[in-house]
Parts: structure tokens; C-alpha cells; sequence
């Protein structure tokens, strides 16, 4: 029946639509923002549009209707910000908002400075519809002006302060917790308090901070283009990259569409060597990969140790991703610089997976049911894993203070301890449970907004509001002003008529 629906509204769809000019940019460069970029930008080709792709790593004409811009220049500036990831989780909460604005003005300007980049820009080039990826990226919302199409955001984590107001989202934050924080939906009073706090300074943050440096930064660039209070929030649609098997429900607008795991694609077959390590591995195989900036060889020795010393008293393999040579390692450990972290996942011998907490990592061992045991350093990493350990299908350790005696005690609890497995795979088949696949229904609403010359029927009117408004601070301020004066008007009554009755009692 499902095959049914998803093959009608791909019919549905194909049956609308002509050959669609897409401009698609997915600029950051970071390998599982391109894998989003890449995945839905090679499926709208293949299903015969033609698309721009811009990218940090490119592969060549691999495709006939794609065609890629470079932006891989960008990399080193991104480098150094990498590099100080480790210490993230030190800085304030102010401190972690400045430090990603500084990041995405650094290399939002980078990219405007790619002579291919700006080659496209002055080409007077037209699209039907522009796909991109918003992270600390406001300012390419100039883009949707350039060219004069469409604008679809994909979000590669969720809805949060600094993405709420491109559709004008609402995010009460009396039971919406903020990313940066590791509540759940249920929160008791203090922690309801402090959510609001840093609602508020979030708010606070992206109205007088961020969105103005990105308005100059876009002006420097595009000075005729319009003020981007007005162009951010103006977009079509919202694809979003997280799905309710690994989160809470939170409300959403009606132009954001959940797709979290269309980037998972069917298995490829393995490596050799690969295959070979993972059928041989009868009590299973741990993956552990740090994702693509993180890497585990530049852990800490004493970390490195700890690690090493707990894999060697396991009866399971490890198979890690790691990016130097490790002589120490113990026999029941096999190294690799680069996985195919997907196909590996997919493999029944794969019992756990050691990861960051990266949203794609996460969904990954969702999609396919592989318990977390999770060492988050970065942005969301911390939220991702903790909704796993709320779910029960994951547990955390703090990388900087970990032990051989806590790794060693956590990761044969989540190995040992079948619960974990049996709500990982509760997990999967809640993922999997849809109507139609993540993919085709990506598709399906970026040619919908096409079809329907950027769909302005489903955007809010909250979007014309500003953020003073949509919390009512405009009213809760009138009315205390009214009370204010009110009770300010008792007062000079009242000490009118004492004064008054006092006269009056001096006089007799």
C-alpha cells in the first residue's frame, strides 16, 4: 500500500512539472553538509532537472544534469575555527552564540569572494527554484533577490533561535527546549526559567547581532540588494533534516517539512577489506567515527589510551575511524582514515556505534537501529545524544573527562544490556513507518514550489511580525503601562482625599 502511495505522488508529480532550472547551494565545508547538499542535488538531476550546485567538494561532471561551482577555497578559513571545537563546550552561552556567528560571517564572505561565484552572479542567469542549506548563512538569502527565484532553506539540525524566523516558527519555551541546553520537553519550573533565559538572550542575540552583521555583510557585497529583515524571512519552504524517532514533537509551521533520514541511501557493497573484518566478527563490531572536522587523532594521549585499554578487554571488534597510524592498538581493532559510514551501519554485525553525536551519524544508527554510546563536543551534538538517552537507545560520556573506567563501564552497559538494541530498532521502525519515502517527498515540495511560483499561501503571517510582537511584549507592556498608570492614579487619589480629610480635621 505504501509503494502504491509513494509511486502516485511521484506520478502526481512527474505529471505537473516540466524540467526545472535549480540552483542549489550547500556551501559550508563541512563533508556531512555536503553529503545533504549532494544527496538531494544528484537525485533532482537524475530525475531529469537541471542543477548548480554549489559545494566544497567537488567531484566532476559525474552527473549530466548537474553541474558543480567550487567554493572549496573557503576551507581554510573554516579550519581554524575547527580547530578550536574541542573548547566549545568551555565558552559561555553568549560565548558559543558569538563564536558560530563568527564562523558563518567568515565563510559566508568567503563564498561571496569565489570568482565562480560571483561569475554566476553577474550572469544574469535565472532560476526556478533556489535549495539552501541555512546555517549562519543569512546573508545568501541575497541570493533569492540575484536571481529572482524561490527560496527553499534545508536545515540541517532543528528548528532553533537562529532558524525560527525564516517562516516566522513559534517556539514556546515553556515546553520547546533550546538546543544549547540538554532538556526534553518536560521541564520543571527552574529548568522552564532557565530555558526562558536563554530564549530570550537567543532572541536577543539574532535580531541586534547576528541579523544586523549579516545585513552589512550582505550589503558590502550586493549594495542595492533590499535589507534582510526583509529577504530572510521571506522563503518558501523549510526542508528540515531531523524526523520524531530521535526527538521530541514540537510545533511547526506549515511550510516546514520533516525529512530527516532522505539522505540515508540502500547499502553499497563494502570494501573488501571491510566486508571481510565484518562477517568474520561473530560477537559484532563497535563503528566509532568522530564525523568528518572532529578527528580521534588528535585525542588527547591519556584519552587515546583510556580508549585503547577499554577495547582491548571487549570480545567485540572495533572498527574506527581514525585518521594517522595507531601502532598501540589492540589486535580486536581495525583503523581506517575514511568509512563508508552508511553501508557500514547497514551491516547486522554493527552492535554499536561510538560517535560525536552529529545529526547524520544519529540518524543513520537510527534508520538502521544501532545503539550510541555518544562523546558530543559540538552545537548539537549535546541535544542529539541526550534525546537518544531519554529514548533509550544511547548513552553520553563527556570526552574531556573521560576515564578507562567510565568508557570501559558505559560501553559494555550499552553492549551487554539488550534494551538499548530493542528501543534503537523500536526507533527504526518509527522512522521507517511513513507514507511515502523522506526522498520523494523532498522532491515532491521543492517541484510543488515551483509549480506553484514559490507557494506563498503557506507561508505565516508571523513573518511580518517582529519578534516584539509574536511574544506579545508590545501588549505585555501596554497593559502594564495601563496598570502602571492606573495604580499611579489610585496613589494621587488617594492622596488627595487624605490630605483633603487631614485639612478638614485641622480646620474643625
Amino acid at each position: 500500500m505504501k509503494a502504491l502511495f509513494s509511486a502516485l505522488i511521484i506520478l502526481y508529480a512527474l505529471s505537473g512539472i516540466q524540467t526545472l532550472k535549480i540552483l542549489s547551494v550547500f556551501s559550508f565545508c563541512a563533508y556531512s553538509h555536503y553529503t545533504l547538499g549532494s544527496k538531494i542535488s544528484e537525485e533532482l538531476a537524475n530525475r531529469g532537472h537541471s542543477v548548480t550546485f554549489i559545494n566544497c567538494f567537488p567531484k566532476g561532471e559525474r552527473i549530466k544534469n548537474l553541474k558543480e561551482i567550487s567554493v572549496d577555497g573557503c576551507k581554510p578559513k573554516v579550519a581554524e575555527f575547527v580547530l578550536k571545537l574541542e573548547e566549545f563546550g568551555k565558552y559561555s552561552y553568549l560565548g558559543q552564540l558569538d563564536f558560530v556567528n563568527k564562523l558563518g560571517l567568515v565563510y559566508t564572505d568567503e563564498v561571496f569572494k569565489i570568482e565562480e561565484v560571483k561569475k554566476l552572479v553577474n550572469s544574469n542567469e535565472k532560476f526556478d527554484v533556489i535549495i539552501m542549506e541555512h546555517f549562519l548563512n543569512d546573508a545568501m538569502a541575497v541570493f533569492q533577490h540575484v536571481f529572482d527565484s524561490p527560496l527553499i532553506y534545508l536545515a540541517p539540525g532543528p528548528m532553533t533561535m537562529l532558524n525560527n524566523h525564516l517562516v516566522g516558527n513559534i517556539a514556546p519555551p515553556s515546553f520547546v527546549p533550546n538546543l544549547l541546553t540538554d532538556y526534553n520537553t518536560k521541564m520543571n519550573f527552574w529548568q522552564r526559567l532557565r530555558n526562558t533565559y536563554y530564549h530570550i538572550v537567543g532572541e536577543l542575540f539574532v535580531n541586534f547581532k547576528l541579523l544586523p552583521a549579516h545585513n552589512k555583510l550582505m550589503k558590502k557585497h550586493f549594495p542595492d540588494a533590499p535589507e534582510l529583515s526583509t529577504l530572510a524571512s521571506n522563503g518558501s519552504l523549510v526542508l528540515l533534516s531531523t524526523h520524531v524517532s530521535m526527538s521530541d514533537p514540537v510545533p511547526l509551521q506549515q511550510n516546514i517539512v520533516p525529512i530527516g533520514g532522505y539522505h540515508v541511501s540502500p547499502p553499497k557493497p563494502l570494501p573488501g577489506n571491510i566486508k571481510r573484518f565484518l562477517d568474520e566478527s561473530k560477537e559484532g563490531v563497535v563503528l566509532f567515527s568522530m564525523g568528518s572536522n572532529l578527528k580521534s587523532s588528535n585525542f588527547k594521549p591519556e584519552t587515546r589510551r583510556a580508549l585503547l585499554n577499554a577495547f582491548s578487554k571487549i570480545k567485540q571488534k572495533v572498527l574506527w575511524k581514525f585518521e594517522t597510524d595507531l601502532p598501540e592498538k589492540p589486535d580486536n581493532v581495525m583503523i581506517m582514515d575514511w568509512l563508508p559510514q552508511n553501508d557500514v551501519m547497514a551491516h547486522p554485525n554493527v552492535v554499536a556505534f561510538i560517535s560525536h553525536g552529529g545529526l547524520l551519524g544519529c540518524t543513520e544508527a537510527v534508520y538502521h537501529g544501532v545503539p550510541i554510546l555518544g562523546l558530543p563536543v559540538f552545537w548539537d551534538q549535546v541535544k542529539n545524544i541526550e534525546d537518544g538517552v531519554r529514548n533509550g537507545f544511547a548513552l553520553k560520556l563527556n570526552l574531556n573527562d573521560l576515564t578507562e573506567e567510565s568508557f570501559t563501564k558505559t560501553l559494555n552497559e550499552i553492549l551487554n544490556n539488550p534494551s538499548y538494541r530493542i528501543n534503537a530498532k523500536q526507533r527504526s521502525r518509527i522512522m521507517r513507518d511513513r507514507p511515502v519515502k523522506q526522498m520523494d517527498e523532498a522532491i515532491f515540495w521543492i517541484e510543488y514550489v515551483a509549480r506553484h511560483k514559490g507557494a506563498l499561501h503557506l507561508q505565516s503571517e508571523a513573518i511580518h511580525l517582529r519578534w516584539y510582537q509574536i511574544y506579545y511584549v508590545d501588549i505585555i507592556l501596554f497593559i502594564s503601562a495601563i496598570l502602571a498608570s492606573l495604580i499611579t492614579l489610585l496613589n494621587i487619589f488617594k492622596n488627595l482625599l487624605f490630605r483633603s480629610t487631614a485639612n478638614k480635621i485641622k480646620t474643625n
